[in-house]
């Protein structure tokens, strides 16, 4: 690698590095220590643990080329390099095209600033795309160098950034330094000759939290398979774990979350992922979430400022964040308050005096904003100028007013009176602080959320607070087309909509006419059409009903998608890995704020089951009706972390009877009862549509509690529950979340198969490890393909994890015992054949596991049988590679080529045929029936007859006689092994010769075995070349063929072939290895 010349001193540096090469201006040094025998005794030692704890990578390089002139005692190091090989191509490069030029120049001096130049120009060449993004392009070329060095990953590993930081070996601390790449978490020590070298691949993490305890202060603690590891001393803790957080969840999107990761552009290349980059994602995710922006807009930038509160008549301290589309606001102190302004609102972009730094937002509605003590405040108005310009042309303006009611008649009712009241309340905020989508959110807007919404006033301001408006507003008449384009579509979604239409709110008057439910229809049918991967969850319908009584029909379907994409990602879909993060978040909370519930319940299943129903639906599914939009109210202001604070409300009301329930059963008829007694006594609606009402029963023992209090208590006690704190404990519990569902998915797996192989449990495990590792490997640095193709997490488990050819050929030959045959590729070619049986060019781990098992622990008839099935159709084809010089290595063209040679049927034919097999597939219908006699088939599947089995020709014989050769070459007893299969040889030919007197007297079975019997004592090849030599011997006379009974029986006359065959394989340190060089064996190919 070039280096930036720096000037080095020798006078001590000769006690560290040797000389290997010199010339009047260049010399190339080694490093003490390096290369040598015995690691070049204390003194190699110590440069070591020098070189590990150095900042400066270029330093401890272990070659180096230095620029010197003659007469001269500066030295400039400009090269160095991780081995030989790369610093002699240097070295090489300096003597061809700059030591001719140098004698041209007369005085030293321009020498040196032409070798400068010249270095300088290939750095800036060569980081021209690499290194341009980062802070310190030279420091991190260094890091790389050492990085690549280490860990010998492939050079498309990409190195994301680095950090100096202590990693705890048990109660040692070892200095190191820790990388963080794209697809691994890497530790380098290396400290008085104890080398430590750790890699974590990210998808491998199941836990990662910042920790303290007496001996750590502040630590990252990371566990990977469970494994744990403790790294401290950081210089910025805080942006490391952020940096770790960010690689972690985009190796989990990556590989687990394919839909997710196809939407996300940012996510398509990983050689474009950068620290800043992530840093920058991470800071719009949080301000996207905390604004409830769409999640197309990205933070541009911030500036700390002031901004004027007409209501209050002083100006709020906070920062002015500013996106493509958006202006937001929120202040530093605890007052709370906030504002949206996007852009479409926006009619001008005034500054005042330069004194006060002042930028005035005016916007539609006779409303301005005043920002002061913004830096740059006259470039940032230029700015804004520009975006307003272009942001009035992009969105058509809508309004969401509702016209407050004018009707004066005295409300007769208590209840009526109280409903004015609010809604008083509210036009007097709106007076204050504005109305629409640019109000001021205060400390006072969410005191009125927390009293309910008025019914008039509710779809209005759910659409603002959840962010709706803004998505109604940037796609002006969406949804009339996705309704139309969704009518009379027909598939599972559909199927489930119309079975559940009439399920919600049946007791609410709007859902009893075909109105409310044709409504109800398009909402749902146009959601699952615009979003297939979602398509159509059972809790929907309770929350579109709601939605629809309060908001238009398109309003409504507008809110479903803030809900589904935006503030509950994840919650709808198969996994419902969104809900299952959440429990585990509320579970969190749990062990915080009421200990002394996890005391006594120990097993904190019990909380997750019976929370699902009231994160999935918002709690409509256990409250009342006229209860439960109070908490909606809640959950679109406040967003996840109302329903959390409302869960925690109601554990720590109903804490003294849960803590003396006897089982889970108990507990849960205590909550519904209590449920069942919350009330809202300030609800408007009719008694016929009110739920609560349905149990009031005046001697009822049970104390009714008020769901306004119970809100308000919620907010008093769980308040200072941050939005910050629940991000990041969304993002450390989805690694877990994630992690486990994979542990599930490995249990049922390994269940099935362990019936069927003769592996155990642990080896079984080890082996899927492995099977699973490689699909990764594929992707990881497979820059045409980044997301993982073959793993569809909705399909039954065995199906999950397929692999194809290129990765099983990888496999064989880390495992198979088979692997050091000179036509490995094309054994491993006929063993997939043989395992695709569906002809789909895809194996489960099932088929995988049960071929790797014949080969380890199968009997002399197994491994003879399967060799035998290796070598007949459909398993068999001819394999030639296009490169003689290759052997009879393939390509990976070649070998997805002849593995997809025998799918030759038409398409539709191979689609019903799928659709056939696969019960998954067809209508998006699952058919149970298939399902059940697909295990039917395989349950009284029959144990394969060696009779059954078709015979083999002469060509297919002659491979598998190469192959048996193959097999033999390097064994103890080579020599025997070969005579006894030209002896077996020999036999079987002369018994197809008996067979065939009738056809001639001199038959070509009579001279291959003539060839054979005066061979004398055979030795490797004499078979092979008399074959190849003169094959149309064999195709002169009648094709002649073999059963496998025939070559069973000739073989297992010599002992030598049965001990080959039997001999004990030792699976654990097979396993055992292929696991330690699966990785450098990626990194060879």
């Amino acid at each position: 690698m070039w280096l930036k010349p720096e000037e080095v001193l020798l006078k001590n540096a000769l006690k560290l590095w040797l000389m290997e090469r010199s010339n009047d201006y260049f010399v190339l040094q080694r490093r003490r220590g390096y290369g040598e025998e015995g690691g070049g005794g204390l003194t190699g030692l110590l440069v070591g643990t020098l070189d590990s704890v150095l900042d400066s990578t270029a330093k401890v390089a272990p070659f180096r080329i230095l620029h010197q002139t003659p007469d001269s005692q500066v030295y400039l190091s400009i090269a160095c390099g991780a081995n030989r090989e790369e610093i002699t191509k240097h070295w090489d490069w300096l003597e061809q095209n700059i030591m001719k030029t140098l004698s041209v120049f007369d005085s030293n001096e321009d020498i040196t600033n032409f070798v400068q130049g010249k270095i300088r120009g290939l750095i800036a060449e060569e980081g021209k795309h690499s290194f341009a993004k980062e802070d310190d392009p030279e420091k991190f070329r260094e890091a790389l160098l050492k990085f690549e060095k280490c860990f010998g990953l492939p050079e498309q590993e990409k190195l994301v950034t680095y950090y100096s930081c202590s990693y705890w070996k048990g109660r040692v601390p070892c200095q190191g330094w820790l990388y963080l790449s794209t697809n691994f978490l890497s530790f380098y020590s290396f400290l008085l000759g104890s080398e430590i070298k750790l890699i974590i691949s990210w998808d491998a993490v199941s836990k990662l939290e910042k920790t303290s305890n007496v001996i750590l202060t502040e630590s990252i603690h990371v566990c990977s398979q469970g494994e744990n590891h403790y790294f401290s001393m950081f210089l910025h803790i805080n942006q490391t774990y952020l940096l770790m957080e960010q690689l972690a969840n985009y190796a989990i999107k990556r590989l687990f979350d394919k839909e997710t990761f196809d939407n996300d552009p940012f996510l398509d290349d990983p050689l474009q992922i950068t620290k800043r980059g992530l840093e920058n994602r991470a800071h719009s995710e949080q301000f996207n979430a905390f604004f409830r922006l769409p999640k197309e807009e990205t933070l541009k930038e911030v500036h700390e400022c002031f901004l004027w509160l007409p209501f209050s008549h002083f100006n709020t301290h906070g920062k002015m964040c500013i996106s493509e589309n958006y202006i937001c606001f929120a202040s530093q102190d605890g007052n709370l308050c906030s504002v949206i302004i996007p852009l479409r609102e926006v009619l001008a972009v005034d500054k005042t005096n330069e004194s006060s730094k002042s930028v005035i937002i005016s916007i539609k509605g006779k409303t301005a904003f005043r920002f002061i003590e913004v830096k740059d405040f006259e470039q940032l108005v230029a700015k804004l100028r520009l975006k307003c310009g272009a942001a009035s042309t992009q969105y058509h303006d809508i309004s969401t007013e509702v016209p407050i009611s004018s009707d004066s008649t005295d409300p007769s009712d208590n209840i009526e009176l109280k409903e004015k009241m609010k809604e008083q309340s509210w036009n007097i905020l709106f007076a204050e602080c504005g109305r629409g989508v640019s109000m001021f959110r205060t400390k006072k807007t969410r005191d009125l959320v927390v009293r309910g919404i008025p019914e008039t006033l509710r779809g209005e301001l759910w659409m603002l607070f959840s962010g709706a408006v803004n998505d109604m507003a940037a796609n002006p008449g969406y949804y009339a087309e996705v309704v139309e384009q969704s009518l009379g579509t027909s598939n599972l979604a559909t199927e489930e909509i119309e079975r559940d239409l009439r399920r919600s709110l049946p007791e609410h008057p709007a859902f009893q006419s075909d109105t409310g439910i044709s409504a109800l229809r398009r909402v749902l049918t146009a959601y699952a059409y615009r979003n297939p991967k979602i398509g159509y969850c059972q809790a929907m319908n309770i929350l579109t009903s709601v939605l629809l009584l309060y908001a238009k029909e398109e309003e409504a379907f507008w809110l479903l998608v803030a809900v589904c994409e935006r503030m509950l990602p994840d919650y709808f879909n198969r996994r419902i890995i969104g809900a299952l993060v959440d429990q585990a978040v509320f579970e969190e909370l749990i062990r915080d704020h009421l200990p002394q519930l996890t005391e006594y319940m120990t097993d904190m299943t019990f909380f997750s089951s019976v929370s699902l129903s009231w994160f999935l639906t918002l709690f409509i599914s256990v409250l009342p009706i006229e209860s439960a939009v109070n908490v909606v109210d809640c959950f679109f202001y406040d967003g996840i972390k109302a329903i959390l604070q409302l869960g925690l409300a109601i554990l720590d009301y109903n804490l003294d009877k849960l803590l003396v329930c006897k089982d889970d059963a108990e507990a849960v008829t205590a909550l519904n009862r209590f449920f069942d007694n919350v009330t809202n006594k300030d609800s408007p609606l009719p008694s016929s549509v009110q739920q609560g009402s349905n149990v009031s029963d005046e001697k009822s023992s049970h104390v009714r509690v008020d769901i306004t209090d119970l809100i308000r208590e919620s907010n008093e006690k769980y308040g200072g529950i941050r939005y910050e704190d629940i991000h990041s404990m969304r993002c450390r519990n989805r690694l877990y979340v994630i992690q486990t569902l994979e542990e599930t998915t490995k249990q049922n797996v390994l269940r099935v198969v362990s019936q069927d192989v003769k592996l155990s449990l642990p080896e079984l495990d080890e082996l899927y490890v492995i099977f699973k590792k490689e699909l990764f490997f594929s992707y990881y640095w497979c820059l045409s393909c980044p997301v993982l193709k073959h793993h569809d997490p909705s399909l039954p488990y065995l199906e999950q994890y397929q692999i194809d050819c290129q990765q099983f050929r990888a496999l064989y030959h880390l495992l198979s015992p088979w692997a050091h045959s000179a036509n490995r590729d094309s054994l491993a070619l006929w063993t997939f054949r043989l395992l695709d049986e569906n002809s789909d060019c895809l194996i489960n781990f099932k088929e995988f596991s049960s071929a790797i098992d014949i080969m380890y622990n199968g009997s002399f008839t197994e491994k003879l049988k399967l060799l035998f099935k290796l070598h007949i159709p459909p398993a068999y084809t001819e394999v030639k590679s296009k490169d003689p010089s290759k052997g009879d290595e393939l390509s990976e063209e070649e070998l997805l080529y002849f593995s997809r040679l025998h799918v030759s049927k038409p398409a539709n034919e191979k689609e019903a045929e799928s659709v056939k097999n696969s019960p998954e597939k067809g209508k998006g219908k699952v058919d149970i029936q298939a399902y059940l006699s697909q295990w039917q088939d395989e349950l009284f599947k029959k144990e394969e007859n060696i009779k059954d089995l078709p015979r083999m020709n002469q060509s297919q014989f002659i491979q598998f006689s190469k192959t048996l050769y193959n097999l033999f070459h390097g064994d103890p007893e080579e020599e025997s092994l070969y005579q006894a299969i030209a002896v077996v040889t020999s036999l079987l030919l002369r018994m197809e010769e008996v067979g065939r007197k009738l056809h001639s007297p001199t038959s070509s079975a009579r001279g291959f075995s003539g060839a054979i019997c005066a061979s004398g004592e055979s030795s490797e090849g004499k078979i092979e070349s008399h074959l190849e030599k003169d094959p149309s011997s064999l195709r002169e006379e009648p094709q002649w063929s073999f059963a496998f009974e025939q070559i069973l029986a000739s073989l297992l006359n010599e002992p030598a072939l049965v001990r080959f065959f039997e001999k004990p394989i030792d699976v654990k340190a097979k396993l055992e290895n292929a696991k330690t060089s699966q990785l450098s064996s990626r990194t060879k190919m």
